[in-house]
């Protein structure tokens, strides 16, 4: 057997070790375009999880390298002059010079070919190989001999960074945060052997340009980030290296091999530095690839192997270094607006990766100085004393106008498709107020239609008939008398999305028999199945404002705690918002300004009508997921304009607009939604979407990235999960008295 690999960074060389390994007898050549002990950069990082991997893989390079790491297990944050600690995270720093010598002496030893100062320009030299490694870095030149069939995606990113060393050594992974009068500069910072360190600084292209270094060469660079740093470097140098600002090249394929090319390492995919996994994911690639082709009987078949089994992996981590640069690509919007305690949990728990209860194992003690400074913000925010221990953020009260949560947990609205002509029954009595009784601090009534024009399908709820609100005043009166929890309605209408099956008959498909017709901003059909929508004229839309006020006024005769106008998910004031469902010409079309008009319009409406002291949310669609959309840029500007009109509160989800969308899914998926618009523009959120966990929950909470956590389907399959994630977190809630068995009191036998 033969084998090229092209490049001669950790993912080929590891490779080249574990294969020659396996088949002694294989000829495995290692060609690398640089000179011998040449190499860009400083340090690299490895977890003590990853570590574990390699002891596995191969106990000789294993011991080599963890004889040369630098090892530490804290996480230190310099912010606005603190200096914040959390303990036991277990890293290591190693040089990535040595690292390559200890790999490259480890592949002689065992027979592979190391051949330096050779610049591959092509393959044809080894196309009658059995493999080709393309593992020659970021801008393979092997990849993009192929690019068409691999299908490359490189993403520039926008901020600009300088990967520097210094003489200071660190006794933590250190984060500095400083800002001047050109902007605001980040810096990673962690050594990787005795007295070395590696030095990384990262800003946004606008302080880049405004400080001149889009005009500095690498002397004037390090010049500047030594005079912004010299407190930091504490008399120390940095050193450089080829050390020029680049913007980071986020690198994914959708295919990873070609014929016999496979692609491995940052010619693969990269993660971004704010995570330290390149050389992880590079090594783990090797490993992974040797046992592909170990356990297959054919090149093709590995191939495959390898890539149907790493790809989950690798796409996993990825995710995680993309939300975790864009912690730092937008650190701008944290800064000055969390304090300093909260800044560095949100930091610490930008990834996803690390968690709420994940961090509590590693450091019990910052995990209750943050319990017990969110608790002090939730005990004012409601004017009550702060509890005498610490508590779980999801525990904590919060306030919209006069109406006071006593949790952070809220039941999402979900369609139940039960009603008759609008009228809910006793499935909607059991459904809500078993979730209530449950725990949660606030439920929400599924979308509940202003008119029967309005609904989605022929068993959806309604707000348009008297005996409407006497049923769902039955609702309310229960879970008032038997819970702690308050409730809120879901007004919407279905514009163009209306007029269809009930969903276990066909989502979104019309009905056969008894349609209404649906209207809409413009004629533009949901799906080529659905009805076109009629374009609204002026009396369609006072009629849509008279309804709304008519349900907002029946809400009220039914006991509900609060209100939430549907702008969300392809409904009709949804389809006015987005640019690719309104192609009005009119004063309702065109500009942002113009679109959100009538859902405005709506809005003020409900909220002349509602109580003051209640409080009014509206759930928004931050994105449509798709190409010309509705933006999250337009849903902050949205949010502000709600703000101002007296929304005290944003429920943020994404999507389900229109038909063509490409939705990014994951965990927490829309938080990110949420997030932005609490900050930016300055109103609570509520976020939803895929939150899986009291752990998620209280990350959320912690990190000031949503007041409250909206979960759906972890309520279907759990009506009591509030009281269970008490439970589980050593959390008294009080029972009904129905219940006071629970409690330790034992009611008498009937």
């Amino acid at each position: 057997m033969k084998i090229a690999c092209i490049g001669g960074g950790p993912a080929s060389l590891y490779f080249a070790i574990l294969m020659k390994k396996q088949r002694p007898d294989a000829t495995i050549r290692v060609i690398e375009r640089n000179p011998a002990n040449v190499t860009w950069g400083f340090g690299v990082v490895f977890s003590d999880a990853t570590m574990a991997n390699f002891a596995d893989a191969d106990p000789d390079s294993y011991r080599e390298i963890t004889d040369a790491f630098a090892h530490w297990d804290d996480i230190e944050t310099h912010y606005m002059g603190h200096a914040l600690v959390s303990r036991g995270h277990g890293f290591a720093g190693l040089s990535r010079l040595k690292l390559l010598q200890i790999l490259e002496a480890r592949a002689l030893a065992l027979g592979v070919e190391v051949i330096h100062d050779s610049n591959v320009t092509g393959i044809e030299e080894y196309r009658s190989w059995d493999l080709v490694v393309a593992g020659d870095g970021i801008n393979s030149v092997v990849r993009d001999q192929h690019k068409e069939h691999f299908g490359v995606d490189i993403d520039l990113r926008p901020n600009k960074f300088i990967w520097l060393g210094t003489s200071r050594p660190f006794g933590a992974f250190t984060f500095f945060f400083r800002e001047n009068e050109h902007g605001l500069f980040r810096s990673h910072c962690y050594q990787f052997e005795d007295g070395r360190s590696t030095f990384i600084i990262e800003c946004t292209e606008d302080t880049w340009r405004r400080a001149g270094l889009d005009r500095a060469d690498e002397a004037g660079s390090v010049a500047y980030c030594e005079r912004l740093y010299a407190a930091e470097l504490e008399g120390h140098r940095l050193i450089s290296n080829n050390s020029i600002w680049r913007s980071f090249p986020r690198v994914r394929n959708r295919r990873w091999h070609h014929g016999n090319v496979v692609l491995m390492g940052d010619a693969l995919h990269t993660a971004h530095f704010t995570i330290g996994s390149g050389t992880k994911l590079a090594m783990e690639d090797g490993i992974a690839l040797a046992a592909a082709l170990a356990a297959n009987p054919t090149l093709e078949t590995a191939l495959d192997a390898f890539e149907r089994e790493r790809r989950p992996v690798v796409e996993s981590l990825q995710r995680a270094s993309q939300v975790s640069m864009e912690w730092f690509e937008q650190t701008e919007r944290y800064h000055g607006r969390l304090e300093p305690i909260q800044f560095n949990f949100s930091m610490l728990t930008r990834s996803l990766r690390i968690t709420y209860d994940n961090l509590r194992l590693r450091d019990p003690q910052y995990v209750d100085g943050i319990e017990r400074w969110f608790a002090v913000q939730a005990a004012a925010q409601v004017g009550a004393a702060a509890p005498d221990r610490p508590t779980p953020p999801m525990f904590t009260p919060f306030q919209l106008r006069g109406m006071t949560l006593a949790n952070r947990v809220v039941v999402s609205p979900m369609c139940m498709y039960s009603a008759e002509d609008g009228a809910i029954g006793d499935f909607h009595l059991v459904h809500l107020g078993s979730r209530a009784m449950g725990g949660a601090g606030l439920v929400i009534a599924e979308m509940t239609d202003v008119s029967p024009e309005g609904r989605i399908t022929p068993g959806c709820a309604g707000l348009y008939k008297p005996e409407h609100a006497a049923a769902w005043k039955r609702v309310c009166n229960f879970v008032h008398a038997n819970s702690q929890a308050k409730i809120a309605v879901q007004l919407g209408h279905a514009g163009r999305k209306g007029s269809t099956k009930l969903i276990w008959d066909g989502m979104d498909q019309p009905l056969e028999h008894g349609n209404w017709p649906v209207m809409g901003p413009s004629p533009i059909a949901y799906r080529p199945v659905n009805q076109v929508p009629k374009a609204m004229d002026r009396a369609d839309m006072d009629k849509v404002v008279a309804d709304f006020v008519h349900a907002t006024r029946l809400a009220e005769e039914a006991g509900f705690d609060m209100v939430e106008v549907h702008f969300a998910h392809g409904y009709l004031l949804s389809t006015f918002l987005s640019p690719l469902t309104n192609r009005r010409t009119d004063e309702y079309g065109g500009s942002l300004e113009n679109r959100m008009r009538f859902p405005l319009e709506v809005f003020r409406a409900v909220r002349a009508v509602w109580p003051a002291d209640k409080p009014i949310s509206v759930r928004i669609s931050a994105t449509d997921w798709a190409e010309g959309g509705f933006t999250p840029e337009d849903g902050v500007e949205v949010a502000r304009r709600l703000k101002e009109l007296g929304c005290d509160i944003i429920d943020v989800s994404a999507g389900q607009v229109v038909a063509e969308q490409k939705p990014v899914y994951g965990r927490l998926f829309q938080t990110p939604f949420a997030d932005r618009i609490r900050l930016e523009a300055g109103i609570p959120t509520m976020t939803v979407g895929n939150v899986q966990s009291h752990a998620d929950v209280n990350t959320i909470l912690g990190a000031g990235r949503a007041d409250l956590c909206v979960l759906a389907r972890t309520h279907l399959y759990d009506p009591y999960w509030t009281r269970h994630a008490a439970a589980e977190q050593g959390y008294a809630m009080p029972w009904p008295r129905q219940y006071a068995s629970i409690d330790g009191f034992v009611p008498r036998s009937g």
